[in-house]
């Protein structure tokens, strides 16, 4: 059995035709929605979102291809753009009662939440992002041998097949290397909860590769129209980072604040799963935040 975030309820909603995603709903008050990274699923929020449930609603859906919620098939390059997968969290939480709400994301699910920031803007009261640069912006910073660091982007940039049949082969290799290497603090991913997400992992290879490849074609051409028309995120937005600019060269703030003109920027010193090795610095950004 999954381990859960002790405390909570699980509930299954279907959000779009043919696809229910299953998230964990705790606390009472204004709410807020927790959206989890690679390779992980909800259960990275289980401290922050313990502590926000004191008196905040704390939505935390596993996203779709994830976890326990729906692994739609992609026919047409579309089920898992940053598009839909916003789509979706929008609809869980309105199907949950909640026509406006705070929302966080940390890496894959810090995506969806730009996207929802963007494309939902009467529905989105705060946005957090951790740990992330935007998907245009991505592809702008990596170069020359610094790139390296993300050889899984470009990996599962390519058209289906190859990516999907080099992870299927060692999946708990491969995503076991990004929990090990991008993780300072070892202890703070506990032995059930690294299997927990190993074992989601594995049996969502075709997804997790579909949902990257998006980020290479259709999330780009999407953010390049939004560049292009003008369009910001008007909500007050926190951004955590590790110190991706020094390390790769780049403004990391001055690209956050061209998409947020309302923003906090800071760099954080810890590891990238930073809900889980620093979950008290994120609660206390997220506090801050929802004052603003």
């Amino acid at each position: 059995m999954q381990p859960r975030i002790k405390g909570f309820d699980y509930q299954s909603v279907t959000v779009a035709d043919g696809v229910t995603l299953t998230a964990a709903v705790g606390g009472s008050g204004p709410p807020i929605v927790l959206l989890h990274g690679f390779p992980q699923t909800h259960l990275m929020w289980r401290h922050v979102a313990a502590d926000l449930a004191a008196d905040h609603t704390v939505i935390c859906p596993d996203l779709r291809g994830y976890g326990d919620s729906d692994k739609p098939v992609d026919d047409d390059g579309t089920a898992y753009a940053k598009r839909t997968m916003a789509a979706d969290v929008v609809a869980l939480a309105g199907a949950l009662g909640h026509g406006r709400f705070a929302l966080a994301g940390h890496d894959r699910g810090a995506l969806v939440a730009f996207r929802a920031g963007l494309d939902h803007p009467e529905a989105i009261s705060q946005l957090a992002l951790l740990d992330v640069v935007p998907t245009l912006d991505t592809w702008d910073v990596l170069h020359g041998v610094s790139a390296a660091v993300a050889f899984h982007l470009y990996l599962m940039a390519q058209p289906p097949g190859l990516p999907e049949e080099l992870i299927g082969a060692s999946p708990d290799a491969f995503f076991g290397h990004f929990l090990d290497v991008w993780t300072r603090d070892p202890d703070a991913l506990p032995g059930e909860v690294r299997a927990a997400y190993l074992r989601a992992s594995r049996n969502a290879v075709t997804p997790i590769v579909a949902d990257y490849r998006a980020s290479a074609g259709i999330d780009v051409a999407h953010d390049t129209a939004d560049r292009a028309a003008g369009n910001l995120l008007r909500m007050p937005v926190t951004v955590l980072q590790q110190d991706w600019g020094a390390a790769l060269g780049y403004d990391a703030a001055g690209v956050w604040r061209a998409w947020a003109p309302n923003l906090e920027h800071q760099t954080v010193n810890c590891g990238h799963f930073m809900a889980e090795e620093a979950p008290a610095v994120v609660v206390r950004a997220l506090r801050d935040l929802l004052l603003r």
